[in-house]
């Protein structure tokens, strides 16, 4: 994909370099940029949202600082920007769950990701891990089935209602025929560590949330729910390669501004993102934790959010899945 979208990237970034200034507005930004991110920090939400912010503050002349607001899958900070003023000084980082699932997934919202957003660029995607405790009995994806069809069932940790982890681990109950308790959390980070503990069986966990402890050996990687393996696990195999054919879940994350931002703005900071994704130091970390730079047009990610909310829609029901 960063291949694929590489003039894109060059194409983006010339034409952001020649928005006039006085097009953003002479005070523009003027103060700190502050970018919401819905989960605490230390998941891959949180990680990613730093990476692009050491690149865009200096980039548009002030400090852009990463806000923290966990809750309700990600709705408590979606909640917060999309009620923000719309002058360009609030920014959030969306993604599948919050932007995609949870119109279906839950009643109601105090948002509508299609209404009060302005989308600014499609950032990274990747897939998610199973993962379970080091020193827990299962190894392959063939011993979680039968542990699942047991009494009890498995408990599942997820980073929230609602989120791609979440889903996907129903997604693959439903397949497979087995009983998983859900068991949510407000965010990646405690979820892996109540994993590690073994308070919790199972995750399906953002790569890039939970690479440091996969290779600390303090979980052990089941398989990964995208089409192919990843690079920097090699030897673990995919979900639909381990008896699901056609198996597949990713966890995209895109930049959104308050409905009403200036298009000028939005322009800018897309055109700001897209060089950034294309240098080779963010273009690395993303490669090392899993993630895949995607970008693109505002115009570009609109579509992609309906047509995601299409899709996610059409799965919550398919699964049944509910707000607990």
């Amino acid at each position: 994909m960063i291949d694929r979208r590489t003039l894109a990237i060059v194409a983006a970034a010339v034409l952001g370099a020649l928005v006039p200034a006085a097009a953003l507005g002479q005070a523009w930004p003027g103060k700190s940029i502050r970018l919401v991110v819905p989960f605490p920090p230390g998941g891959g939400t949180d990680v990613l949202s730093r990476t692009l912010a050491e690149k865009l503050g200096p980039a548009l002349n002030t400090a852009l600082v990463v806000d923290n607001r966990p809750g309700a899958g990600g709705n408590v900070g979606l909640d917060l920007a999309a009620k923000a003023a719309a002058d360009g000084n609030t920014l959030a980082m969306g993604q599948t769950s919050n932007l995609a699932i949870n119109p279906t997934l839950y009643t109601s919202l105090p948002f509508s990701p299609l209404k009060d957003f302005a989308p600014i660029v499609l950032v990274a995607s990747q897939p998610m891990v199973l993962v379970v405790a080091k020193d827990a009995p299962w190894k392959t994806l063939a011993d979680i089935v039968t542990a699942g069809k047991g009494k009890g069932g498995l408990t599942m940790a997820s980073a929230g209602n609602g989120t791609v982890g979440h889903l996907a681990g129903e997604m693959f109950a439903r397949r497979a025929g087995i009983t998983v308790v859900h068991v949510p959390y407000k965010g990646a980070a405690p979820a892996i560590t109540d994993v590690v503990g073994g308070q919790v069986a199972m995750f399906f966990a953002s790569a890039g949330g939970v690479m440091g402890q996969i290779e600390g050996g303090r979980v052990r990687a089941i398989a990964v729910t995208s089409a192919k393996r990843m690079a920097r696990l090699p030897n673990v195999p995919t979900v639909a390669e381990s008896g699901f054919p056609g198996f597949e879940a990713t966890d995209w994350k895109g930049l959104v501004a308050p409905a009403g931002t200036p298009a000028a703005i939005v322009n800018r900071v897309n055109a700001e993102v897209m060089r950034a994704l294309g240098t080779p130091e963010v273009a690395a970390r993303l490669a090392a934790e899993g993630s895949e730079a995607m970008g693109g047009s505002p115009e570009q990610f609109a579509q992609h959010l309906r047509e995601e909310a299409t899709k996610w829609s059409a799965i919550v029901k398919a699964t049944g899945a509910k707000v607990d």
